[in-house]
């Protein structure tokens, strides 16, 4: 009977775990001496914490608090104060900062207090949010201090756009879609004497003909059935920027309309007979090459002049892919804002696939990319490793990959478009890394392969981040 009785404990026991380890809120409980005697599976993720790490020590051993503030568990001991839905942010012994919302109560027996009881429910990431959202601006205001890259072929285009801030003049910005040709449009306008003033964007592929011409230069009542006193886009952008953006999906009648406008800086409005005076600076999008738009008509040659005063080509990601670790870092701490996650890095076999890839979407597929990432991993995991990315991606490179061990060269011929630095460095690392896998990471047998001293080969592995399979 003894043992029954012993094994029902036991049985109690196991049963009372696996039920506060199924609960959806945390439980933290501590005895008399403020030490914790329970602590449950979710309390453990919301505060970042292993179950060793608190059991069986002083809370404030552990936790910490601001200056001026108690923990609720610990007023519950000490004052008997029972709390319902309060409000705590706190820190654990990493540092990390925690927000939960408390109900607590103190365990009292015989009038003593013999301990307290917390249940919290975690708004850690409610909070940051709120916080996030405050800093952020309504209307995103990009500079040039946007635009991400150290590349010569970005740095270039930065500039000549930076002066382009000076004058009035008409600007044409030329790149593929994706390359982040508004950027440079804002960067512009903000950085001009125009920056007071507004900044009006419009696509002329998204509307259609007779939509896009009353919305760039306006109506007047009774111009058709519907219409009224209505100020065009020109007049909405008096003093400031208009962006039109794929200026080569506009119908080639509006193109001449829009030419005679920028001629003569006077407007008429649809169904108007009098022209109204209008000061604005153009600057248009066009995402194919702008002789290969006017021989296809899709571009009018005469407004291709007027508006090509200035005109900036944005190379697309090919031929700038010693941005690629810059702008993968940058959207990694975008998306760790927006998804309240803590990612740190790609890993150095993800980077190597993101150099070997050509980007037709540019710097927008690689934001893509990073962000459907960051959503397969989870709430613990600090860098972004291949199993991580889009299917459909790791099926391209892993294709890839099995071409590049037949055909060495053809990696070389991947990063053509590096300097001859940076090429080096990749075919070195390839080789490396070949040889350590054929060698199952043996560093002796490896470097006597590669003709290589020992130190050496550590030396190279560690300047080229190789690490061990």
């Amino acid at each position: 009977m003894h043992e029954n009785n012993v094994e029902y404990l036991k049985y109690l026991k196991r049963t009372y775990e696996r039920i506060m380890d199924e609960l959806d809120v945390g439980l933290h409980v501590v005895n008399k001496d403020g030490k914790t005697i329970l602590y449950n599976k979710k309390m453990m993720e919301m505060e970042f914490m292993k179950s060793e790490d608190v059991l069986d020590k002083d809370l404030l051993e552990v936790f910490m608090f601001k200056k001026g503030q108690q923990s609720t568990l610990l007023r519950a001991l000490e004052a008997g104060e029972e709390t319902k839905n309060e409000k705590q942010t706190y820190f654990n012994n990493k540092g990390k900062e925690v927000t939960t919302v408390n109900n607590t109560f103190p365990i009292i027996e015989k009038t003593e207090i013999q301990g307290a009881v917390e249940i919290a429910r975690d708004i850690t990431k409610i909070e940051r949010l709120v916080r996030e959202n405050i800093k952020r601006k309504k209307v995103s205001k990009f500079t040039f201090e946007n635009i991400i890259g150290k590349s010569s072929a970005i740095q270039e285009v930065i500039e000549s756009a930076k002066r382009a801030t000076r004058t009035s003049s008409y600007v044409l910005i030329v790149g593929e879609t994706g390359t982040g040709k508004e950027l440079f449009a804002q960067g512009i306008h903000y950085e001009s004497n125009r920056a007071s003033r507004p900044f009006i964007s419009q696509n002329c592929a998204a509307l259609p003909d007779n939509l896009i011409e009353s919305l760039l230069f306006g109506t007047k009542r009774g111009a058709f059935t519907g219409a009224a006193d209505h100020a065009g886009l020109f007049q909405q952008a008096e003093g400031g920027t208009l962006l039109l953006d794929e200026i080569n999906s506009l119908n080639i009648h509006l193109q001449a309309k829009l030419l005679r406008v920028l001629q003569e800086k006077k407007v008429k409005r649809i169904g108007d007979t009098k022209e109204t005076s209008v000061d604005v600076r153009i600057i248009a999008h066009i995402n194919e090459d702008p002789i290969d738009a006017i021989a296809n008509k899709h571009l009018r040659k005469d407004l291709y002049y007027r508006l090509g005063v200035v005109t900036l080509f944005i190379p697309p990601l090919r031929e700038r892919k010693e941005d690629i670790s810059l702008l993968a870092q940058h959207f990694i701490l975008k998306y760790n804002k927006l998804f309240q996650m803590d990612v740190q890095k790609i890993s150095e076999d993800v980077l190597q696939l993101f150099l070997s890839y050509e980007w037709p979407g540019n710097v927008r597929e690689l934001e893509h990319v990073i962000e459907a990432a960051m959503n397969i991993m989870g709430d613990e995991e600090e860098r972004i490793e291949r199993y991580h990315l889009p299917m459909q991606y790791r099926a391209k490179w892993e294709a890839r990959e099995e071409v590049e061990e037949k055909d060495p060269l053809f990696k070389m011929k991947a990063f053509q478009t590096l300097s001859l630095k940076d090429q080096m460095k990749s075919f070195e690392r390839y080789c490396i890394v070949h040889a350590l896998r054929e060698n199952n990471f043996k560093i002796s047998k490896t470097a006597h392969v590669l003709g290589l001293s020992r130190q050496s080969l550590q030396y190279r592995m560690k300047r080229l981040n190789i690490e061990k399979e």
